[in-house]
């Protein structure tokens, strides 16, 4: 799970990365959307079956990201995901608060439209 979330953060320095083309970014910003959103496609109270997508789906999306990217980019996001880990170990609560933020958002809309 640590290498997973490694992983997540590198993908969010690749996505801030203005050297890179907005072509690369575009399955980094999937994958990060669907590794934070509380929705999955397997619902993890299934027993066994609810955690495939933390498995596959999740591995897949990073190897697709890693398959596409110049040479060289993925390690330069892995290394500086470390540096910033050691710097501000809580990095993580931020993406949290902003996608809580959004679907309180949508169903604020829902609410309103209904």
């Amino acid at each position: 799970m640590k290498k997973l979330k490694r992983q997540l953060h590198a993908l969010t320095i690749l996505y801030r990365n203005k050297e890179i083309h907005w072509i690369y970014k575009i399955i980094p910003v999937l994958v990060l959307g669907y590794a934070l959103s509380p929705i999955d496609l397997i619902p993890d109270f299934i027993p066994v079956i609810g955690y495939l997508d933390d498995l596959l789906i999740l591995p897949i999306g990073i190897a697709l990201t890693i398959k596409t990217l110049p040479q060289g980019m993925w390690d330069q996001c892995l290394n500086q995901a470390d540096e910033e880990a050691i710097k501000n170990p809580n990095l993580g609560w931020i993406g949290l608060i902003l996608i809580g933020l959004f679907y309180l958002g949508l169903i604020f809309l829902f609410l309103i439209v209904v």
